[in-house]
């Protein structure tokens, strides 16, 4: 398995499709490295050499923030927004959706398995 920037890509899949298992390079990216780099984008990455996972790991670490440095900078945003108490920031705060979606209903990836509370008694049980 090739390795760039920290990251084993798969070796039996096209090399524009292996640069996506990296965080930061979507498609459209991967097939932008692969033309700069002028590494066919089809050959499989096993069969790069190491004069093009060299060019390709130049490029990735001069032209685009990817991987860890991606990382961080995406965390340290959050924390900004957390620090200044922005509505964003606060929505991070409580694990609640920050994008203006409905908490009422479909919230779920944000709020976790739901909690049950104990309901109220139901009419029948005030009959008798």
């Amino acid at each position: 398995m090739p390795r760039l920037l920290g990251v084993d890509i798969p070796n039996d899949k096209p090399t524009w499709v292996s640069l996506t298992y990296i965080y930061g390079v979507g498609p459209y990216t991967a097939r932008e490295l692969c033309f700069k780099a002028k590494v066919d984008p089809q050959r499989r990455a096993k069969d790069l050499n190491e004069e093009e996972l060299a060019r390709l790991a130049s490029l990735l670490d001069k032209d685009y923030v990817v991987e860890g440095q991606l990382r961080r900078q995406v965390a340290q945003n959050i924390a900004r927004l957390k620090d200044i108490g922005c509505y964003r920031g606060i929505r991070h705060r409580r694990g609640l959706p920050v994008r203006g979606q409905r908490t009422r209903t479909n919230a779920r990836t944000r709020k976790g398995p739901r909690k049950t509370v104990a309901g109220k008694k139901g009419v029948k049980d005030l009959r008798h």
